[in-house]
């Protein structure tokens, strides 16, 4: 049972030793988590392939397998390696800490044991295991959204898979770091959310729009950037950059505010790329897919009037990853 739930989290404690089994019975028992026993390595991985196991107490020094060679096996098994390990351990040589840590244990909790210390890392470590899970869900909803807004023109949703993608590619090309990349790449997919409150005569309309209609297309940006005002976090805020951003164009001839150059944020430049791009080299009802060649000739003339000139080059040089990434995520038929 997960972190959530109505039953209390499952902690599995691996010790050879019974007075040590024991002690941290007595220890957690108190703090109503329900818990599990193993005497060995092999008992303990047997046991997580039958029970949900949320957190292991894991001993290192063990005849037949080290708590050490348990661990390297968890974390190898793409079922067992989200679960968190921490070694309780007599050992104190800083080298086994290393070691141990770079097989993926995330803490260590000395014995002999205070029981005070125990509950405190157990605690810890749950509290994350929660607060990642919450993560989680927040990235998986923030997608959903997108995709929704995005199955009202485009019903595969798969326009917003690739772009998003393609966002990230360029914004590690242009110096992102790993962790700000993945953030612009989760918060890309909402940048059309202002189109669910566009009127489908117009979004679905197959030909050309009319000027009144165009201006009514138009306000999607503010409306998104409405739907995801007074963010409570970091990717509801960048999602609002984003939204709001996204049509602005280096030049200034852009929308809704007339941005121009780097008074755009880098996140909304980074995205009408990625956005024009799959735009342009995807097929619609109202249009054939462009060549991938013809799509970076225009996108190479549009640099310094519709993209920041810094980013078009980026996009060329990572076309192979790019068109990766377009297979992977190619239009399915829909039935």
């Amino acid at each position: 049972m997960r972190i959530g739930s109505k039953q209390a989290p499952r902690i599995l404690i691996v010790d050879d030793e019974p007075s040590n089994l024991r002690v941290l019975r007595q220890v957690l028992q108190a703090a109503r988590y329900r818990l599990s026993f193993a005497r060995s390595g092999q008992d303990a991985l047997n046991l997580v392939e039958k029970e949900q196991v949320d957190l292991i107490l894991l001993d290192i020094m063990m005849p037949e397998m080290t708590g050490l060679e348990v661990c390297e096996r968890l974390k190898q098994n793409p079922e067992t390696a989200h679960i968190p390990v921490i070694f309780v351990t007599a050992l104190k040589d800083s080298v086994d800490e290393e070691k141990g840590f770079e097989i993926g244990a995330v803490d260590y909790i000395a014995k002999p044991i205070t029981p005070a210390i125990v509950l405190a890392r157990v605690k810890t470590h749950l509290s994350l295991i929660r607060a990642d899970e919450l993560l989680n869900t927040h990235i998986d909803l923030i997608q959903r959204l997108g995709r929704a807004a995005e199955y009202k023109d485009n019903e595969t949703g798969m326009h917003v898979q690739r772009m998003s993608r393609y966002a990230k590619v360029i914004a590690l090309a242009y110096g992102f770091c790993e962790e700000s990349a993945d953030d612009l790449m989760m918060a890309a997919p909402m940048h059309d959310i202002g189109k669910i409150g566009i009127a489908d005569k117009i979004l679905l309309k197959p030909g050309k729009l009319t000027d009144e209609e165009y201006e009514i297309m138009k306000t999607h940006a503010q409306i998104g950037a409405e739907i995801l005002s007074n963010p409570s976090s970091h990717l509801i805020e960048l999602a609002h950059s984003v939204a709001i951003t996204h049509h602005e164009k280096w030049d200034g001839t852009g929308y809704p505010n007339s941005l121009s150059g780097e008074d755009i944020p880098i996140e909304g430049r980074i995205v009408a790329l990625a956005d024009v791009f799959d735009a342009l080299t995807s097929e619609r009802p109202y249009k054939k897919a462009w060549p991938t060649e013809e799509a970076i000739s225009y996108i190479m003339e549009q640099s310094g009037k519709h993209f920041d000139p810094a980013l078009p080059p980026l996009l060329k040089q990572e076309l192979d990853t790019i068109l990766a990434i377009k297979a992977q995520f190619a239009e399915t038929e829909i039935e």
